[in-house]
């Protein structure tokens, strides 16, 4: 018996030694000596994150052609503003239905929704660009980093026209309590 746990004993003891030196061999190598690079991205990073109050985006667009390099950039940075602010009104518009006392919450949770897309893609119109920065790659094409920024502001008051004149939500539509869901959704956003 004695033997037997002896024999155990040295065999977990070799085990943890080999894990041991493993793991001390892998500690010191770097990302960069594996052969990783850091990139900077321009127009990115905390400064372009949406916050409170604005909505935010950054984009790339490349191209053997400067301007189309800036017309993706540019596009790609709408779509990526349109995706945050449609998911955001989305729940600002289910919270909002969900805390009121609407007979008919479906239709109206459709109306919110219907009405959310038309507004961002008219806003996206309005969205001011933040940054833009032009670099040029080794094999010649242009690369356009851009980020765009909306009002959030701005974009609730066209909101709450929109939703004035909607005679299916107009007699129960409450603009305080709108504007406070859509707050908390972009205090959360910014968290």
């Amino acid at each position: 018996m004695m033997k037997v746990l002896r024999q155990v004993g040295l065999f977990s003891l070799s085990a943890l030694l080999i894990v041991g030196c493993k793991s001390k061999e892998e500690v010191g190598v770097t990302p960069k000596e594996q052969g990783e690079v850091l990139l900077e991205q321009y127009c990115s990073g905390e400064d372009y994150f949406s916050d409170k109050k604005t909505f935010r985006a950054s984009a790339i667009g490349e191209s053997l052609d400067q301007m189309t390099s800036k017309k993706k950039a540019r596009s790609n940075a709408q779509s990526e503003l349109a995706k945050t602010i449609n998911s955001t009104m989305q729940v600002v518009g289910d919270n909002y239905v969900s805390s009121t006392e609407f007979n008919n919450k479906e239709e109206v949770t459709e109306t919110f929704n219907e009405m959310a897309r038309t507004i961002v893609n008219e806003q996206l119109r309005g969205a001011v660009k933040i940054c833009e920065k032009f670099t040029k790659t080794s094999e010649g094409k242009f690369k356009c980093y851009m980020a765009i920024e909306l009002s959030a502001d701005k974009l609730v008051a066209k909101y709450h026209e929109r939703l004035s004149k909607d005679e299916k939500i107009k007699a129960e539509y409450n603009y305080e309590r709108f504007k406070e869901t859509f707050e908390e959704a972009m205090e959360q956003m910014s968290n």
